[in-house]
């Protein structure tokens, strides 16, 4: 199935910089820089190297601001600023700042850190132990540090964050722990929080206003608690460890979120929703306007947090802004990224939990032989495995190129998957 891709929101003629994690608001990861090319790229062989001293995952990217480069460490979550004019690339300035070891054991998954964001001079990231902090880009002098998180709760810090205008927004790991699942949106100027929209329970602790709420599949009020049995909900965990983008022509920021808390399916009976899910908001107020739910009732441990890739695609014939997912779950994505409606949905890896996605609904056509849960037992031959499809941290890029460009991390094209569940 071919597309025509054309210029997507969010996305800036090439500067030779690399200011965002994602290089831009659309999150293409795809620099239109081409003195390198797949012609001259064997002949590259290294001319600099710098040792952390970090033996811990480095899943952050540097960022390149004018000629000078800065690098995030995981914990304890050092920042490094390289000059770039001067033969052998010496230090300008480090920060190290004071971040409480407890946050190691608390972490899930490593005590990882996926990066900075430069905006109006300062560079702003998260820390392990739920702190978020500004650095003046000059000088490395600390301009803020606020707690954002808080670790006795569960929650630590591993996003990257993105800054928005005014707003500097930020998630918290911790689903493991059954944390209650938010984004923050902090003032640039000053780190304090403008606002706090939960992941799921009732409506006002969501940000969702009257009428305002538009999930493309069902309505009714109070959906993020509803949709859990009990008061599960408190404890659903849905957390923000990943990747947020952003629309400027319609002002929505996208993002993922995780599992849903605990494990055991049978302790949170109903679709759980929003985990697994992409939600939309506004990035000045944290209004939700829209959300959709990748895996109802999640079994499998398929979290949410890849990469949302914004394309205007052409479709059928038709215009699109589109958002491009390709989830743990195993299924590619492309949604109307203004309204969360599916338009296509196609596995790109084995996939035996599920036979489809009906476009219908939006929901997947189960196999009922591959629901977990405590009181079934042993169940065999699920795929993917919970390290995904393609793992949240291994995010996908998009060309620019004119037809059809949108690869996942090991070159699968979209939407035209190798392999199709039967």
């Amino acid at each position: 199935m071919a597309f025509a891709a054309d210029s997507a929101a969010g996305t800036a003629p090439e500067d030779g910089q690399w200011t965002m994690p994602s290089k831009n608001y659309a999150a293409t990861r795809y620099s239109g820089l081409a003195e390198i090319n797949a012609q001259n790229a064997h002949a590259l062989h290294p001319l600099w190297t710098f040792s952390t001293g970090v033996l811990a995952g480095h899943e952050g990217q540097p960022l390149v601001v004018g000629n000078t480069m800065y690098v995030v460490t995981p914990w304890p979550n050092v920042l490094y600023a390289f000059d770039l004019s001067k033969p052998g690339y010496p230090l300008r300035w480090k920060y190290r700042p004071d971040v409480s070891p407890n946050a190691l054991g608390i972490a899930c998954c490593d005590a990882v850190n996926r990066g900075a964001f430069y905006a109006e001079g300062l560079i702003v990231y998260n820390l392990l132990d739920g702190h978020t902090v500004a650095v003046d880009a000059r000088s490395g002098r600390e301009i803020w540090k606020v707690s954002t998180a808080d670790v006795g709760s569960g929650e630590t810090i591993t996003m990257a964050p993105l800054v928005v205008r005014d707003r500097v927004l930020v998630g918290a790991a911790g689903g493991e722990f059954g944390i209650y699942g938010w984004l923050k949106g902090l003032e640039l100027k000053t780190g304090r929080t403008a606002w706090t929209g939960h992941n799921l329970g009732p409506d006002a602790d969501m940000l969702i206003g009257a009428g305002s709420f538009r999930p493309p599949y069902g309505a009714g009020a109070d959906q993020g608690a509803h949709s859990w049995a009990d008061d599960s909900w408190k404890t659903g965990g849905a957390p923000v460890w990943g990747w947020i983008s952003y629309d400027p022509d319609l002002d929505l920021i996208y993002y993922g979120t995780g599992n849903a808390a605990p494990y055991n399916p049978e302790q949170r009976l109903g679709d759980n929703q929003w985990s697994a899910s992409v939600l939309a908001r506004r990035p000045g107020t944290g209004e939700l306007v829209w959300a959709y739910q990748f895996t109802p009732h999640d079994n499998w441990d398929y979290d949410a947090t890849g990469a949302m890739i914004l394309a205007d695609l052409t479709i059928a014939g038709r215009p699109v802004k589109a958002l491009v997912h390709f989830d743990k779950n195993g299924f590619a994505y492309t949604l109307d990224r203004a309204t969360g409606r599916v338009l296509l949905a196609s596995a790109y890896v084995p996939v035996t939990w599920a036979r489809s996605v009906d476009l219908t609904s939006g929901r997947p056509v189960l196999d009922p032989a591959k629901q977990t849960g405590v009181s079934k037992g042993k169940v065999t031959g699920v795929c993917p495995s919970l390290e995904g499809g393609a793992s949240p941290t291994s995010p996908a890029a998009r060309t620019t190129l004119s037809a059809a460009s949108l690869l996942t991390s090991n070159s699968t094209r979209l939407m035209t998957p190798k392999y199709v569940p039967q």
